[in-house]
């Protein structure tokens, strides 16, 4: 198999003008690229190892590329819990970005972590986004069972 990388760097492109759009950003992909992929970071802290590696099965290369850039896979995950530790753990991944891409408030983040999981829905078939979605805390579930059937 042959790796095409213009390729991989034309889809790439393609897919943070649309990505963009959809969050509302306009043409700005440099800051929806830091979203896209803080909360894929923020993701992947959270889930199994094993549920990683079949999400990112599902996942175009340059998506794939942006879940795994710089992993450490860490045998004890952390304890998030609810909603806003995620926002946080998100924003902590975005470093000193974060201000200016989600706010002070978490309402924003909220807004864009909802958003691209119903994005992600064009690469990621609905039993992997369930299979997520049942391995998540309680209170972290509608993060992604309001965006499922999408």
């Amino acid at each position: 198999m042959a790796l095409n990388f213009n390729q991989y760097a034309t889809e790439g492109n393609t897919f943070l003008k649309e990505y963009a759009k959809h969050l509302g950003l306009g043409k700005d992909t440099e800051k929806a690229g830091r979203i896209v992929t803080s909360i894929l970071h923020g993701l992947r802290e959270i889930i199994p190892i094993q549920e990683s590696l079949q999400f990112i099965a599902q996942l175009p290369m340059f998506l794939k590329a942006a879940y795994v850039n710089g992993w450490t896979i860490k045998k004890k995950k952390p304890k998030i819990k609810h909603m806003e530790e995620f926002v946080e753990l998100v924003k902590k991944f975005d470093g000193a970005a974060a201000i200016n891409d989600y706010g002070y408030e978490n309402e924003l983040a909220e807004k864009y972590i909802d958003l691209t999981f119903r994005y992600l829905r064009k690469y990621v078939s609905l039993g992997e986004m369930e299979d997520i979605r049942d391995g998540l805390p309680k209170n972290l579930k509608s993060m992604i069972y309001s965006n499922i059937m999408f």
